[in-house]
């Protein structure tokens, strides 16, 4: 049996968001180093902010500015912190009720050592030098030895220049494994081979194969080369260039079922204009020089395959 493979991988993409009234106000009070909420039917403040009440679903407007001074409610001490985290040193993750709020705010909490953390110890925010309109605006909570003002004053939630919008970095750090089916899958495709499984049950092939059959729930085992040629069954056009992605926008994403496969793959399709790609496009691999996975997949010029050909595979 070939030794399972395994790497690091990373997932990254901005999230970009248009903000509403409540939702805008608070950054842009951020950045103004005003610290809102918004009170509830119920005479409770939330902050942070919501735009609908958690236990009426009511949709509530009434904005408060409240202290930028609270109280920990709990905590938890981060010994090593990670890339993109409020403090380069360690800190503690606290969960801060503002004077004037009835909910807490989680940020982090610049302190020498998880020994001068309690409960309820007194806090304030310490605001970043520069400042944009974001939650990073807050650099994070110091220590603070005056008393809780309970402030909680209306606000019309009025700024100069108000924030409309956020771009949110998400990213994930981990290691795959693929397992025994997939790491077999990978070392036939370095040799420009494409092989899958078939169920010994219903008798379909996956490419890529899982180890087992997702309709039957047995392993399977059975090795079959399937392609290279494939039929294009849906598509999509990408227009938002990605990240550290050297392709044009507009370019077409398509799932591609391989001749002999029963479930269909994801493949970009180049050598074509965006706009001429359809169901049914016969269509091949491209391969780059010491490319260890098609680049694309093009026409191959053939006729299209007729719809009930691939029609189960949609």
């Amino acid at each position: 049996m070939p030794e399972a493979l395994s790497a690091p991988l990373v997932v990254e993409f901005p999230f970009t968001r248009s903000l509403g009234p409540v939702q805008s106000a608070f950054l842009t009070g951020l950045r103004e180093r005003t610290v809102l909420g918004v009170r509830t039917s119920g005479g409770k403040v939330l902050v942070p902010p919501v735009e609908y009440d958690p236990v009426t679903a009511e949709e509530i407007r009434e904005l408060t500015e409240v202290a930028a001074t609270g109280t920990v409610t709990t905590w938890a001490w981060n010994p090593a912190p990670r890339r993109g985290q409020p403090l380069a040193a360690p800190f503690a993750w606290v969960l801060v009720r503002l004077d004037g709020a009835d909910t807490a705010l989680l940020h982090a909490l610049d302190a020498p050592g998880p020994d001068a953390v309690r409960t309820g110890m007194r806090v304030r925010v310490r605001w970043a030098a520069e400042r944009t309109g974001a939650i990073t605006d807050i650099a994070c909570f110091e220590p603070y030895d005056g008393e809780d003002t309970g402030r909680a004053v209306p606000h019309d939630g009025r700024f100069a220049d108000p924030v409309t919008g956020i771009v949110a970095p998400a990213r994930l750090d981990y290691r795959y494994t693929p397992g025994r089916a997939q790491s077999a899958y990978l070392g036939e495709l370095a040799h420009r081979r494409i092989v899958g499984e078939r169920c010994p049950s219903c008798r379909k092939v996956y490419v890529p194969p899982r180890g087992a059959c997702p309709t039957c729930g047995v392993a399977t085992t059975e090795r079959v080369e399937v392609g290279p040629r494939g039929t294009v069954t849906t598509f999509c056009i990408v227009n938002i260039k990605a990240k550290n992605l050297d392709i044009e926008v507009p370019y077409v994403y398509a799932h591609v079922a391989l001749d002999g496969a029963d479930l269909a793959l994801h493949a970009r399709i180049g050598g074509i204009p965006y706009d001429q790609v359809r169901m049914g496009l016969r269509v091949e691999p491209v391969w780059t020089e010491d490319g260890r996975h098609p680049d694309h997949y093009r026409p191959t010029g053939e006729p299209d395959a007729d719809y009930d050909a691939y029609k189960e595979l949609l």
